[in-house]
């Protein structure tokens, strides 16, 4: 179990959102996972989340979650850091949140509950429920219609002191900016909405920012960051437009889209991901076109066994 503050030090820097392997048939595929996982350590990845949306939390059941929060825990076998993720429905995250902890989890992701929007002291009760049924670190995921104003985040902060941090997943930042000011360092910064903002959220301040392309070459990933924390964001956007644009230009093309084009950038890299469970869908012909086009560019399938 990671202390409050050696999380807050993983958290400034890349976080990376593993997919979650299905076999064809859509059963969860574990052992891809650990060969995932282990593959992204050794190619410098030092912080990782399970079963976050990336990972298609939602779809995943009860059992199933556990089953990927301890692969990857058991995976990464101390070599980093492993934040689980939960959401939906408060009781169930609460379970979810006190077994990740007894597994070894370093902290909790907490994404919104199943049904919004809710008022502002119900999403606060349900943040904070979470929170507070374990000892480790906790992170609250804004987004949709998980909605906070600078007063929530403050309030759900001094209720629950291992609180470490705020993933902004709104890309509203001038809510971002509010919130900062209103917080200041009592928190870690974290821009959650992916690879395409890094320059923009840490020119306002992010410490930290959440990758789904570490999942088939984490060295970019690593590369936006090194050039997004000294400042360089002329540098930041150029890798952005080099090796990432692309594959943010597929996610864009149609809603659902943002895990199986990770998913199929994978599969020709070589890395198990399989198939998308429902709503998601997968990609068309022209766009798995595209992606292998990419891949072929960047050379990535030759450097990702």
């Amino acid at each position: 179990m990671a202390s409050l503050d050696t999380l807050r030090t993983h958290l400034r820097g890349v976080t990376a959102f593993p997919i979650t392997p299905f076999h064809a048939n859509l059963d969860l595929n574990l052992d891809g996972l650990r060969h995932n996982v282990d593959w992204m350590i050794r190619h410098g990845i030092v912080t990782l989340v399970a079963a976050g949306g990336t990972g298609e939390l939602y779809s995943l059941t009860t059992e199933e979650t556990e089953a990927v929060h301890r692969t990857v825990i058991e995976a990464a076998a101390g070599r980093a850091a492993v934040i689980c993720g939960v959401g939906g429905k408060q009781r169930e995250s609460q379970q979810l949140a006190a077994t990740a902890e007894k597994a070894g989890a370093s902290g909790i992701l907490m994404l919104p509950p199943a049904y919004g929007p809710s008022p502002e002291d119900g999403l606060l009760a349900f943040y904070a429920g979470i929170a507070q049924s374990v000892h480790i670190g906790v992170l609250p995921y804004a987004r949709d219609w998980a909605v906070f104003t600078p007063e929530m985040v403050e309030k759900l902060a001094k209720s629950s002191p291992n609180v470490v941090a705020f993933k902004d997943g709104s890309a509203d930042l001038r809510l971002w900016a509010r919130i900062r000011a209103r917080l200041g360092d009592r928190l870690v910064w974290v821009g959650g909405v992916g690879d395409d903002m890094v320059h923009t959220y840490f020119a306002a301040g992010a410490e930290g920012f959440t990758s789904s392309v570490a999942n088939f070459m984490p060295w970019v990933s690593q590369e936006l960051y090194d050039t997004a924390h000294r400042g360089d964001f002329a540098a930041t956007r150029r890798i952005f437009d080099d090796k990432v644009a692309e594959f943010y230009a597929i996610r864009a093309r149609r809603r659902g889209f943002e895990v199986s084009s990770v998913k199929a950038a994978m599969e020709l890299c070589g890395l198990p991901a399989g198939p998308v469970r429902p709503p998601l869908g997968a990609l068309g012909a022209e766009e798995h076109a595209i992606i292998a086009s990419v891949v072929a560019r960047l050379g990535l399938g030759a450097t990702n066994p």
